[in-house]
């Protein structure tokens, strides 16, 4: 049976060498099937309609200039209304120092305390001479007494009553005055403890623990971060700007979203002119507890006057390519090619960029920068 199957094999096949064994013969089938299978494939590929790939349409957006958002602005800084730098009014050693800057310190809190030893000894000198004044005046009292019985007996003159009132009168004067210098000493040991006059954050310590403080030395600065402002120098030919039914605006760079960007009604515009800058002082009250606010930070203050300015142009945010230390936007060519172009940016307001270099009006921006570089 084997013999026959390999007769008919070899009577089928066209060359007249010697058949292979029925193993080959298997071998050579298994070969030939991917091929026919690739056939059929490529036969199916020709059949079918060419699909073309569409490439997806950009979504741009048609640059304009900016109305009625035209600002100026003005550089500025953040203050506290309510700062005050503690001073020594006594002289002695810092023998305690319980702050640091960035503490949150309470109204009364004490902060900082100086050698008392040599004030409490001067009150009770004080003390001993308001006891001797008054025995003194004990004295003089019970003299007077006496010398008006005997006035009255006839038995002194005239001249000895009034000099032995005269001498009550001043024992009582020396009382009062070692009263009053007896409550100065007192006093004068109230200022060898330091405490704070508001609730605060400390925002600088000069002295350190064993320092000799002096009358007039700072010690201590504090300032209330409830209360804070924006003051800025704006020329007094943009003052006209500031009117009640306008709105300014408060920026604060150094904050981030929203916070760093503040609006207000009621500027306060300080009635004096700077004689050497011609500017006047204009202060914006922040909102109590901006998180991250405080003293010294840059701020600056916008004045909208309204209108359109072409040379103003704002994209959304969303547009910009940044790329290491390069900022750009894909700007559409006459053949509506995207060309990666680099751009100067301003300021940042809302989901919008300010354009300052780099873009005309009219043109068209890629709004997605990935799908932009895509296509050429």
């Amino acid at each position: 049976m084997n013999k026959h199957a390999i007769q008919c094999v070899d009577s089928e096949s066209p060359n007249k060498h010697p058949k292979p064994p029925l193993k080959n013969a298997l071998h050579i089938r298994k070969k030939r099937l991917p091929v026919t299978l690739l056939l059929l494939w490529a036969a199916a590929a020709v059949a079918a309609p060419p699909t073309a790939a569409v490439a997806p349409e950009l979504v741009t957006f048609q640059v304009k200039a900016a109305a009625n958002s035209y600002s100026s602005a003005f550089d500025g800084v953040v203050e506290a209304v309510r700062q005050t730098v503690i001073s020594a009014q006594v002289s002695g050693a810092v023998i305690l120092l319980d702050a640091k800057v960035g503490d949150h310190v309470k109204s009364g809190q004490i902060l900082l305390r100086i050698d008392a030893r040599a004030a409490d000894q001067n009150v009770a000198a004080s003390d001993a001479q308001v006891q001797a004044a008054r025995a003194s005046l004990d004295v003089a009292a019970k003299d007077f007494e006496r010398q008006k019985q005997l006035f009255l007996k006839a038995y002194i003159s005239q001249a000895a009553l009034e000099r032995a009132e005269s001498q009550f009168k001043a024992a009582q004067a020396q009382v009062n005055s070692q009263l009053a210098q007896a409550g100065i000493a007192r006093t004068q040991t109230g200022f060898n403890v330091v405490r704070a006059p508001f609730a605060g954050v400390i925002s600088e310590v000069p002295a350190t623990l064993g320092d000799m403080a002096m009358p007039g030395r700072p010690l201590l600065t504090l300032y209330d971060p409830t209360a804070l402002r924006v003051t800025a120098a704006v020329p007094q030919t943009a003052i006209a700007q500031i009117t009640p039914n306008k709105l300014l605006r408060a920026e604060i760079p150094g904050l981030s979203g929203t916070s760093g960007l503040m609006t207000t009604r009621q500027p306060q515009v300080l009635p004096t002119v700077d004689a050497a800058t011609h500017t006047v002082q204009v202060r914006i009250e922040l909102p109590p507890g901006l998180a991250g606010a405080a003293p010294g930070m840059l701020a600056r203050v916008w004045l909208p006057t309204g209108g359109v300015n072409a040379s103003r142009l704002e994209v959304p945010a969303r547009a910009v390519v940044r790329r290491a230390e390069m900022t750009g936007l894909y700007v559409l060519d006459a053949t509506s090619r995207p060309l990666l172009r680099q751009v100067r940016l301003g300021r940042v307001s809302g989901d919008s960029v300010e354009i300052l270099a780099g873009l005309m009006p009219g043109e068209r921006v890629a709004l997605d920068p990935q799908a932009a570089s895509r296509k050429r």
